[in-house]
């Protein structure tokens, strides 16, 4: 068995550490590695910081019990294929990160009674939908062509992100007369547009779990990219989510970096207006010619800044016009097994009540004892296509729904695993219900459990500083997009944000935030980045990509079997 370390980084020490850097990174998630990265490329001396034991952010994994699940890398589109999204992990990784193709049937869209599922492919999407919904086949259509323009355009809405701040507010002035009108609509608008077929409509929006608003509130940009990005299927990385930052950490180490861990940042050092360091929670300053933080909008700018600096810049009012995301409750499960022994497929399970989206959210929120609004099941070990060589006769599977983060207030401040009987009695009840959903699906794994453990937002609070719990970093109201100080150049000179926060939620939007970053980074020399780019060769030695639906050779109709 060739059994994998999933923590990643180095533990910091100060005798580990230089005093001073090109610059410093605040977080590893998927923004600040790729940002790091790309300055690394261009020959800059980088620290990674990450309060956490290990790297990675939301794309990091962890073990027990002889188990290892992913923590918010389910799923990955177009990186299976050549894609700008494939270039930019290859460049950053430099060719050691690989995928695995999932199952044609990468999604599984399940109404109350009625099933969907979402085929590999634009002909097959189109002819599923057109099968189950013949009277809108025009519709469908039009559907298809408009994500894909709003993925061709999609460039020129971000465009101002990579733009000095005051030319970006102009910018942003006349974007509405560069685009369709579809880019600056919620999704409801722009869907009802197309078709009054409630029922298309709330399949189409099937996937709204991806980043946590329903098609009422997200705005369609939001909703088009996460289609777009899923319409040729889905990938996972080879060796588990913790590959991503295993395979990135090389390439800031090159150019004499790291990426440090148990480095918890407690104020970005401001001196005459200028970034110029970070300071520990434990004392250690270090500092740097700039600063990027990847710590997300509401740490940057309501708590890393000093008091003075957050004053002076009003961040109170930037807070008020933005809204932290959903947060959640996982289940992470172990059992006796492998997924071809278990009848386990790579197709992800999303379950609702019924096709009533937005009213399912608000019973919910109004009483958590009624219906979850939504249920995900992944099937991680079915995914990587080198499980087995780690976990030998072990399956795992996760299972999600949403949450308030403000069901837990009494708890708040607390400290993990030690939060007291209530509590552990409302995790075990939420347990039960989440389990049951599960074996609805598949019964035959109800014997084979042998552990389970359930993340709530407290722990999203306790161990990634998401302090409302949220996973997806900023809602995506149609608001959110005009937002000046969401931009990768803060009022703060030499200092600079990345991730989600500054893009879209998801690995691939806080990847392409990372890459923008850089770009601003590099000002007049941001062509540099691209050349990066456009310049960049598979190592002569590189594997094929692997092909998860080989390791897991059920169909998906044993997912989709009651």
């Amino acid at each position: 068995m060739s059994k994998v370390k999933v923590r990643t980084g180095t533990r910091f020490r100060a005798s580990r550490a230089d005093s001073h850097y090109d610059v410093i990174v605040i977080g590893s998630g998927m923004g600040g590695l790729t940002t790091a990265a790309f300055l690394s490329l261009l020959g800059q001396k980088v620290a990674v910081m990450e309060q956490h034991y290990t790297a990675g952010g939301f794309t990091h994994a962890y073990d027990r019990e002889g188990f290892e699940w992913d923590v918010g890398v389910h799923y990955i589109g177009e990186v299976h294929k050549p894609s700008t999204l494939r270039r930019v992990f290859d460049v950053v990784s430099e060719g050691r990160l690989q995928w695995a193709e999932m199952a044609p049937e990468y999604d599984r869209i399940i109404l109350g009674k009625e099933e969907y599922g979402f085929i590999a492919g634009r002909e097959n999407f189109a002819a599923m939908l057109k099968e189950r919904f013949p009277q809108e086949g025009q519709a469908i259509d039009r559907y298809i062509e408009l994500i894909r323009e709003m993925s061709r355009k999609t460039p020129r809405f971000f465009a101002g992100q990579a733009m000095p701040p005051l030319l970006a507010r102009a910018y942003n002035l006349i974007r509405p007369l560069l685009l369709p009108k579809a880019f600056f609509q919620t999704t409801r608008e722009v869907l009802e547009n197309l078709t009054s077929n409630q029922q298309l409509i709330s399949v189409l929006t099937g996937q709204w779990g991806d980043y946590g608003q329903t098609p009422t509130d997200a705005a369609f940009i939001m909703h088009a990219l996460i289609a777009k990005h899923y319409l040729a299927g889905g990938a996972y990385p080879v060796g588990g989510a913790s590959a991503i930052a295993r395979t990135i950490i090389p390439t800031i180490q090159k150019s004499g970096g790291e990426v440090f861990t148990y480095a918890d940042v407690d104020e970005i050092i401001v001196r005459n207006s200028r970034a110029c360091g970070v300071r520990l929670a434990n004392g250690t300053e270090l500092t740097a010619e700039r600063v990027v933080s990847n710590a997300g909008f509401w740490n940057t700018t309501q708590r890393l800044l000093p008091a003075e600096v957050r004053k002076k810049l009003g961040t109170e009012r930037w807070a008020e016009q933005v809204q932290r995301s959903s947060a959640h409750y996982c289940i992470y499960a172990g059992f006796d097994g492998t997924a071809e022994e278990l009848g386990l497929s790579t197709t992800n399970l999303w379950i609702y009540p019924s096709a009533d989206h937005e009213g399912n959210l608000q019973r919910y929120y109004d009483d958590p004892e009624q219906e979850f609004p939504v249920v995900y099941i992944s099937f991680p070990s079915a995914k990587d296509p080198d499980w087995n060589n780690r976990f030998p006769g072990k399956s795992t599977v996760e299972i999600v729904t949403v949450a308030r983060h403000e069901w837990f207030s009494q708890w708040a401040g607390s400290t993990w695993n030690q939060r007291g009987e209530e509590y552990d009695q409302i995790k075990a009840k939420v347990s039960e219900r989440l389990l049951e959903k599960l074996y609805e699906r598949l019964p035959q794994l109800r014997e084979k459990l042998v552990f389970q453990e359930l993340s709530t937002p407290l722990s999203s609070d306790w161990f990634q500083k998401s302090s409302a719990g949220e996973i997806y970093g900023l809602d995506h109201f149609v608001d959110r997009f005009k937002k000046p100080f969401l931009h990768p150049v803060t009022p703060v000179k030499n200092l600079y944000m990345t991730g989600a926060d500054v893009m879209t939620a998801g690995v691939g939007g806080a990847l392409m935030a990372g890459m923008m970053t850089a770009c601003a980074m590099q000002g007049r020399k941001a062509g540099d980045v691209l050349k990066l780019l456009k310049e960049w060769q598979p190592p002569t030695t590189e594997a094929p990509c692997g092909n998860a639906t080989a390791s897991a050779k059920t169909s998906t109709q044993s997912v989709g079997a009651r």
